[in-house]
């Protein structure tokens, strides 16, 4: 019965159609296993578990096999950009920051721009930028800490 591979054919492109959609590979292994219980649809159209069993072999062994890869070509870039770059960037405080007010400036990378600290800063003092709320600087006393090499 040549239906069940037009069938499998039918799934694999479905798979196929939603793996654009989605990240991670895993229709995609879906689509390759149902196009493996195609082509054995193919020599035995009656044995419908054989064909379900493929499917399933094919695409539990695939799905880890691919996790790497999927990882590889989704990963974030390493590069941060805009205000994400400031993150982890040393400033100099140019106007006092006051823990109680929320209120300071720092000079980063040229730029001044409202910083706010748990503890009070006084002008002059080298700071780490910790995180952005809004348009203001979190920023913690200290310069930044060396990480090791991802």
């Amino acid at each position: 019965m040549e239906t069940m591979f037009w069938i499998w054919m039918a799934a694999a492109l479905l798979f196929l159609i939603v793996e654009i959609g989605l990240p991670g590979l895993v229709f995609a292994c879906f689509a390759i296993g149902a196009v493996g219980a195609a082509f054995y649809a193919q020599m035995a159209p009656e044995s419908y578990l054989m064909q379900t069993a493929i499917f399933g072999v094919i695409s539990i062994i695939l799905v880890p096999l691919t996790r790497k890869f999927a990882k590889k070509i989704s990963s974030d870039s390493a590069q941060k950009s805009n205000i994400e770059a400031l993150i982890n960037q040393p400033a100099i405080v140019v106007k006092d920051i006051d823990a109680l007010e929320g209120r300071g400036q720092v000079r980063i990378q040229g730029e001044v721009w409202s910083a706010q600290s748990d503890s009070n800063i006084s002008n002059g003092s080298k700071v780490t930028v910790i995180g952005i709320d809004g348009n203001r600087l979190q920023v913690r006393p200290g310069l930044p800490e060396q990480n090791a090499p991802e």
